[in-house]
């Protein structure tokens, strides 16, 4: 297993070499610089600023020179919030775009995972095609558009739930969880639902039913672990996406997360603050990737075997 880790994590550097060499050429050849503006720059104070943050040398130095800085953990400093480093800005909206990550994922699991069971125990059936179309329907509808319908309807037609911002109220919390959350679960559903079909269809499921057990003890007892293992492995991605994916949800709804920053480097060309989300987040891929394949291997001895041999 250990020979596993390591291999996955030697094939994970160039994975994110390559992250960071396409970022950091293209928002280099992207229309537009960090210190244009509306209103003029005298060219003495704008030569005085590129050369506080590099941008007077040759474009190769300036890449090697930001390999040297992510070599030692440091993104560089923001070019549009002085005085801050974007590992303070990347600190400061982690926080809240992990907790709303894990509303996200919280409400995948359970709406999906339910779902996908119950339409295996009766497939071909409508208790089968009504959750999977709902599940259909969920992986189309993006969260841009998901978001300002669940607005309307619970925020102010029915005006059950705030709309925007993150406090201590739960309620604030639910829409934009749900609104994040709603396609992972569809995808939940489905895997959730192929893997109890394959499963239930195996001969120990015949012999727990054969000894005369009930229905349910044969569900949670022998199916469910074999049965999610395919949601599982999709897990570690599914974390990762969903922190990856809630800029357009923070945006919707106000949330002061890491979302934000991201978004406003991008329109403020503020490329170190692109460049340090991009391969933070990039990095988090990968490692919840190796976390939910090593949880996967823990589920499934056969795995286990598998990667014992390499």
């Amino acid at each position: 297993m250990w020979r596993f880790i390591g291999y996955r994590l030697l094939q994970a550097i160039p994975v994110i070499l390559a992250v960071i060499t396409v970022t950091f050429f293209l928002v280099r050849i992207a229309p537009g610089g960090p210190f244009d503006s509306e209103k003029a720059v005298m060219p003495e104070v704008k030569a005085a600023l590129e050369a506080q943050y590099r941008l007077d040398q040759p474009l190769f130095s300036q890449y090697t020179a930001y390999l040297g800085d992510l070599a030692r953990g440091e993104f560089g400093p923001s070019f549009k919030y002085p005085g801050r480093s974007v590992n303070e800005l990347i600190g400061a909206g982690l926080p809240v775009t992990a907790e709303l990550g894990f509303y996200a994922l919280l409400v995948a699991v359970v709406i999906g995972g339910l779902a996908g069971v119950i339409a295996s125990l009766k497939p071909n059936t409508a208790q089968d095609y009504i959750p999977m179309t709902a599940a259909m329907i969920g992986i189309c509808m993006p969260s841009f558009l998901l978001g300002p319908l669940l607005v309307l309807v619970f925020g102010i037609h029915l005006d059950w739930l705030p709309v925007s911002g993150w406090g201590d109220i739960p309620g604030d919390k639910l829409l934009p969880s749900i609104t994040l959350g709603s396609a992972y679960a569809a995808y939940i559903a489905r895997l959730s639902r192929a893997g109890m079909l394959e499963v239930m269809s195996q001969d120990y499921i015949r012999t727990a039913r054969a000894k005369g057990l009930p229905e349910w003890q044969v569900v949670t007892r022998h199916a469910l672990r074999g049965g999610l293992i395919p949601v599982v492995a999709f897990l570690g991605p599914a974390f990762a996406g969903l922190l990856a994916g809630s800029f357009v949800v923070e945006t919707i709804f106000q949330i002061p997360g890491l979302g934000r920053f991201y978004v406003q480097a991008a329109f403020n060309r503020d490329y170190t603050m692109i460049l340090g989300t991009t391969v933070f987040l990039s990095t988090l891929i990968v490692l919840f990737n190796l976390l939910s394949d090593i949880l996967a291997a823990w589920m499934n001895p056969r795995l286990r075997a598998q990667f014992g041999e390499q």
